[in-house]
């Protein structure tokens, strides 16, 4: 007999879990079916743990600036294999954290695979063998994404790696090239550069972190290269080949041909949808470029079947899927809850510098017909930037000139990724110049720095 639910959850990470928790507080009997670990990619493969890999990057580097602040110390050096360790710690500890929010909500966990096996039913297996048969009238399929493989650059595991491999390399390699400067690429190509090996970053468009503003793509650029990483932009690579110990790539850029040797290589160039043997065939569930297609609540078009997180549309990130899941489980409760807007969700990049943007970028608001106002301020000018010795740094601000509505904000340096919630709240809350103007920031704080960009905007800017 299938074990009756009103929900099940296909996927258990931060957009699954979520949802589940959120069907649990709404007195519905939840399910959560996953194959792997709680917590998904993001907790035990992304997000979590390349934070703390960052945060020992930002250490050494910290410790091989001590002059600048008058310390002093000899024989500095890191064990590598603890630095992995401490990051596989750190995941382990909030995968652990996420099986007692099960526990806590009371939703079922089951350890497999789950497919859809006719209107309202799940079947559940591991390593081929069936686990359980599930029914429930609702049911959200979360099952993620993954990185996308490139054609004569497959991952091997040892010398061409994805995200996975390279947060758990058995040694740290001398030489490094990165494939696509998105936020995977460009976090993992500055802690290895932060962490002493040689790093050359490829990107096939025409800047660096190129979702961005420009004027942030090119800071970052610039940041990079003065850091000594080698970029190279609008390259095409035309292949990778084996040879020794290491790789080569021949890359084209600039009307040359060019071949880079290095020890290891990071494909990083996009993601696909999980979309694979969950069984939408004959179903309504509508897939486009590897990912489902749903409403604005998360509905397929099937009866009774959702979607949300990676597998759905972009932008592909953590916090939206788990805002996807409570809309998603509220629609179904029939709460009435607003729907997504993705041009409120912020994207972070925790690179050094760090990158953080909300709303649309100058280009953008220009192509869908804004006037626009613009404000910039660097954090040369700010106090608390300079104090902490982090001067290098900018926020700029994009207001509509007529209604004074902010279209976007886009910052890049020191922590920049903890403030960009302040322009999300004012986006949310649709607020205009005014109220940011009138808005008092703490001093001293490198906050000061999104006041003044306003400020700048409008031709008031106090300090620059």
């Amino acid at each position: 007999m299938a074990e009756q639910f009103d929900l099940v959850v296909v996927g258990g990470g931060p957009g699954g879990y979520v949802a589940a928790i959120r069907g649990a507080q709404l007195k519905m009997k939840v399910a959560l079916v996953e194959r792997e670990n709680l917590g998904g990619i993001c907790l035990n493969w992304g997000c979590i743990p390349t934070k703390a890999l960052l945060r020992a990057s930002e250490i050494n580097h910290l410790l091989h600036s001590l002059d600048a602040y008058g310390f002093a110390a000899d024989n500095i050096r890191y064990d590598f294999a603890k630095v992995i360790k401490r990051s596989r710690g750190v995941a382990g500890q909030l995968s652990a954290g996420v099986k007692h929010l099960m526990k806590k909500n009371k939703v079922t966990v089951f350890d497999g695979h789950a497919k859809l096996a006719g209107p309202g039913k799940l079947a559940v297996a591991k390593d081929g063998k069936p686990v359980a048969e599930l029914q429930a009238k609702n049911i959200i399929l979360a099952t993620g994404a993954r990185a996308r493989v490139l054609p004569g650059i497959e991952p091997d595991g040892q010398r061409i790696w994805t995200y996975r491999e390279a947060m758990v390399p058995p040694a740290m390699p001398k030489s490094l090239i990165v494939i696509g400067s998105g936020a995977i690429g460009s976090e993992f190509a500055s802690f290895y550069l932060n962490m002493g090996a040689e790093v050359t970053l490829i990107e096939a468009l025409d800047r660096v972190l190129p979702v961005e503003d420009a004027e942030i793509s090119a800071f970052v650029h610039k940041s990079f290269t003065k850091q000594g990483m080698k970029v190279l932009t609008g390259a095409k690579v035309q292949g990778v080949r084996k040879e020794g110990d290491g790789v080569v790539a021949t890359v084209e850029a600039n009307g040359k041909v060019q071949d880079i040797a290095a020890e290891r290589l990071i494909s990083a160039v996009g993601i696909v949808g999980n979309v694979e043997d969950l069984g939408l065939e004959g179903t309504k569930v509508k897939v486009e470029r590897t990912h489902v297609v749903t409403d604005p609540f998360g509905f397929t078009g099937e009866p009774g079947v959702y979607a949300i997180g990676d597998l759905t549309g972009p932008p592909w990130l953590a916090h939206k899927a788990s805002h996807e899941g409570v809309i998603c489980v509220e629609a179904i409760a029939g709460l009435h809850p607003h729907p997504m807007d993705v041009s409120n969700i912020p994207g972070c990049t925790y690179c050094r510098p760090q990158v953080a943007s909300v709303g649309l970028t100058e280009a953008k608001a220009k192509e869908a017909g804004h006037e626009v106002k613009v404000g910039r301020f660097p954090f040369i000018g700010n106090g608390k930037a300079i104090a902490m010795g982090e001067p290098e740094g900018m926020v700029k601000t994009v207001f509509d000139a007529k209604t004074g509505e902010l279209l976007g904000a886009h910052m890049a340096g020191p922590e920049v990724t903890e403030m960009i919630q302040g322009y999300t709240i004012a986006r949310t809350l649709e607020s205009t110049e005014t109220e940011l103007m009138h808005t008092v920031f703490p001093h001293p704080t490198v906050s000061e720095a999104m006041h003044e960009a306003v400020l700048d905007a409008y031709g008031r800017v106090i300090h620059i």
